[in-house]
């Protein structure tokens, strides 16, 4: 039987990505010298020729954008997790060369919420309504007894965040990105846009503002994410997304039980920090 031992992360652009960090630093910490994980540049066109380039010493690969939807028609299966917003960010090979989906970005970003206490919220606030915010939404399902106000830029999109809403079993209404210094006010804000989108709300940062969940990791601290702790509310930063999603990567392509999150978040600040120099 062939030893899978290889990993990697694909996606374009792909030279930013922390996952080979958090990655190499599970192997070490759990002692999996003959392991090793990549970083390939990939987009949607070559996605279906790296597929078939795998072989059996694969184990698996995490995938970033653009190949979240992409990869799904080339999969043998897909979890209900991961179909439940039609994105997968994790490929597992099985020893028989199946190829099998899941997506870890949600049970991340439940994983990330209760780390800091957050088990549960009345209501909550969404900036943005891209692959990112509907996986919020739908790690949000357990979590929030009340409605979700998603705050986006054009009709359609809202129109998408209201099926999904319907399609994951929360109350979702859409407001307009004109009146998102609103969504500050709500218990709980996650904000999944691209770096800059926000910027400009960081003065309108209430006096005690509740809890922030910034999905970005660099630049960091944004603007908002500075202006929210320098009023005293509580910050959870996409680096605690990455880490904890790729938890959930490394147990799965691996089969440990459990994988060392400290070790991987410790080596992602490093990572981070030396990027700063």
């Amino acid at each position: 039987m062939t030893r899978r031992t290889k990993a990697a992360v694909l996606g374009s652009p792909i030279a930013h990505s922390l996952s080979p960090a958090l990655h190499r630093a599970a192997y070490a910490a759990l002692g999996l010298s003959d392991r090793e994980y990549g970083r390939y540049e990939v987009d949607e066109a070559a996605l279906p020729g790296f597929m078939e380039r795998t072989g059996p010493g694969w184990a698996g690969l995490s995938l970033t954008m653009p190949l979240k939807r992409a990869v799904i028609p080339l999969l043998d299966e897909v979890s209900d997790t991961a179909a439940s917003v039609e994105a997968v960010n994790t490929v597992v090979f099985t020893e028989d060369g199946r190829r099998l989906g899941d997506n870890t970005d949600i049970p991340g970003i439940r994983a990330a919420l209760h780390e800091r206490g957050m088990t549960g919220v009345e209501h909550a606030a969404v900036l943005g309504a891209g692959a990112t915010a509907s996986s919020a939404l739908a790690a949000l399902a357990p979590l929030c007894t009340g409605e979700v106000t998603v705050y986006v830029r054009s009709r359609a999109r809202a129109q998408e965040m209201r099926n999904w809403g319907e399609r994951l079993g929360v109350a979702v209404r859409t407001a307009d990105w004109a009146d998102a210094a609103a969504a500050l006010h709500a218990p709980l804000v996650v904000a999944t846009t691209p770096a800059g989108a926000t910027d400009d709300l960081a003065g309108a940062v209430p006096q005690a503002p509740g809890v922030l969940f910034d999905v970005l990791y660099e630049p960091w601290p944004t603007p908002l994410a500075a202006a929210w702790s320098a009023r005293g509310g509580k910050v959870i930063g996409g680096l605690d997304l990455l880490v904890h999603q790729a938890v959930f990567q490394v147990e799965q392509m691996t089969g440990c039980d459990r994988a060392p999150l400290e070790a991987m978040r410790a080596a992602g600040q490093a990572a981070l920090a030396g990027r700063r120099v």
